[in-house]
């Protein structure tokens, strides 16, 4: 979240030209052929999207993935994303364009026992998303590593499943793949029985979206629509800073999603929660008004939402300019600002005012610092 009306170093090491050698006693200069040149530091991954469409089961469903599928696709190659789809059949692959930057399955390679028959494309979904997340999270960094299910779910009371083309994945073994993680989390499941994934995949650092408040919801999810047209426009952007947050496009999709049900005079079948703060728990969108917590609600300091409101897929051109350390100094600071509205009542005006202006001051900083 931008702050209206704000202001809008990187280090390096210089190395002598010469290499010193030294032992117990000496000290003599290296020759060239001796001396390896100086690694580059490696630049931090970006943002990445690993695209997952589950099987359809009718022509129905496979054109609405699709479409879902192509905004999400759409949004990566605009915000200069990175994406990795798995689940196009070859005959899609051929006939769609891919946007820049777009990876298809068969760049992640599939796992085969030794001595086992080939893997068809088909069959091997589920094995080439386990190596995709292992492969994208294995470097660290501070950019989200964002994985996007469109599809149909399954729940057998014990486990939750996303249906793939081949054998399905279940969330343990998603949980499992996501152990080693060296980088942020969004997971975004828009299917039917959903919510275990929360239980499975919560922890800090991550962000869990999920169509359906439990995994009894079975019923086709519509919830996946509403998503993908938030995360691609600015339609959902509540607060109106010219980029919309993961907590606004949520929030949208859940209304949208409810709206639907409500205008079709149909009992909803699906109520979407998010979880950001690790405890596994997850919120509804119903404790919101805008993108803010209801006034009269229980406990607000443990109500999930303030880190989902400072993701973003598609970033303004005021946040890329922030480097990863400057918009981590930004999100403390705004943090401290969600805490100073909370005491406002109970503050003297002056007193809060000045403690207002010290935080505007820094944040203008950043800003300035930002646009040089």
């Amino acid at each position: 979240m931008s702050i209206p009306g704000l202001l809008a170093l990187s280090c390096c090491v210089i190395l002598p030209s010469g290499v010193w050698a030294q032992d117990a006693s000496t000290q003599t200069e290296a020759s060239p052929a001796e001396v390896s040149p100086p690694e580059a530091p490696q630049p931090e991954p970006s943002q990445h999207l690993i695209l997952v469409i589950g099987a359809p089961g009718t022509e129905e469903y496979a054109t609405n993935f699709r479409t879902w599928a192509g905004r999400w696709e759409e949004a990566a190659q605009r915000a200069g994303i990175s994406c990795t789809v798995i689940g196009k059949s070859s005959s899609e692959n051929a006939d769609t364009a891919t946007p820049e930057g777009t990876t298809e399955p068969t760049a992640v390679p599939s796992v085969t026992p030794v001595n086992a028959p080939a893997i068809t494309p088909e069959e091997a979904d589920a094995a080439m998303l386990v190596k995709a997340i292992e492969a994208q999270g294995s470097a660290k960094s501070s950019e989200p590593l964002w994985v996007v299910y469109l599809g149909h779910g399954t729940f057998d009371g014990r486990t939750a499943s996303w249906n793939l083309r081949g054998p399905d994945i279940t969330a343990e073994q998603l949980a499992t793949a996501g152990q080693k993680l060296q980088r942020p989390l969004a997971m975004v499941v828009c299917s039917s029985c959903a919510a275990p994934f929360i239980n499975a995949l919560s922890a800090p650092d991550r962000i869990v979206v999920t169509a359906t408040k439990d995994g009894n919801q079975i019923q086709y999810s519509r919830f996946g629509d509403a998503m993908s047209t938030a995360i691609s426009t600015l339609e959902a952007d509540i607060n109106r800073d010219g980029q919309t947050s993961l907590l606004e496009a949520w929030l949208f999709a859940s209304r949208r999603t409810a709206e639907f049900y409500k205008t079709e005079g149909r009992l909803a079948t699906e109520h979407s929660l998010l979880d950001d703060n690790g405890d596994g728990k997850g919120v509804r969108s119903e404790l919101y008004v805008g993108d803010r917590i209801v006034d009269n609600a229980e406990n607000p300091d443990v109500i999930d939402g303030r880190n989902a409101a400072r993701w973003h897929f598609i970033r303004s051109d005021e946040e890329r300019r922030l480097s990863p350390e400057q918009r981590e100094k930004r999100d403390a600071l705004e943090g401290q600002l969600e805490d100073l509205r909370k005491l406002k009542s109970s503050l003297p005006e002056d007193e809060y005012l000045t403690l207002l202006e010290n935080i505007a001051v820094k944040l203008s900083e950043i800003y300035e610092a930002a646009g040089k």
